[in-house]
């Protein structure tokens, strides 16, 4: 089973998303369709992680969109884990604003009755004060989306619990 493992450019990206969910889920036997929003994908380039996440699967680790003339890389995974999910991304999650690759992807994910999407917040309290973030989250969790609000220090490991079981 295919696991979209999609990430945004949360603090501690870097450090903890190959330990603390990458590595896990393919030890668990997940095939990853690794999707970054365009910054983090530069993160993850910079400091070298986008080479070792690549490692860990056999599916193109991706942070573009394929041209027109291009198949799509992988199909529609089974799950989806949006870690972390920024108060930008969530808020373009939530309004179906679709402009970047990692974010198409999730727009796709939740139009799909059958796909499990799961998504841990990362914002800080003045994005949380923002008098929509909570109508954001709240539209996610009516259209099908699991928000798992743990503290931004919480380990992202226990995630892969909420995942269908294959």
């Amino acid at each position: 089973m295919i696991l979209g493992l999609v990430a945004a450019a949360g603090g501690g990206l870097e450090h903890r998303l190959r330990p603390e969910l990458a590595e896990p889920a393919a030890s668990r036997g997940w095939r990853l369709a690794i999707t970054f929003t365009p910054e983090a994908g530069r993160w993850m380039s910079e400091t070298g992680e986008w080479d070792r996440l690549q490692a860990l699967t056999d599916l193109p680790v991706r942070s573009l969109p394929r041209l027109p003339h291009e198949p799509k890389p992988y199909p529609m995974p089974d799950a989806f884990l949006f870690v972390p999910a920024t108060a930008n991304s969530i808020a373009k999650l939530a309004l179906g604003i679709a402009d970047n690759q990692a974010l198409t992807a999730l727009c796709e994910a939740v139009g799909a009755a059958d796909v499990p999407v799961i998504i841990r917040p990362q914002a800080n309290a003045d994005h949380r004060a923002h008098p929509l973030f909570p109508t954001h989250l709240s539209t996610l969790r009516q259209s099908g989306c699991h928000i798992d609000d743990s503290p931004a220090e919480s380990s992202w490991t226990p995630l892969l619990d909420l995942l269908p079981t294959h």
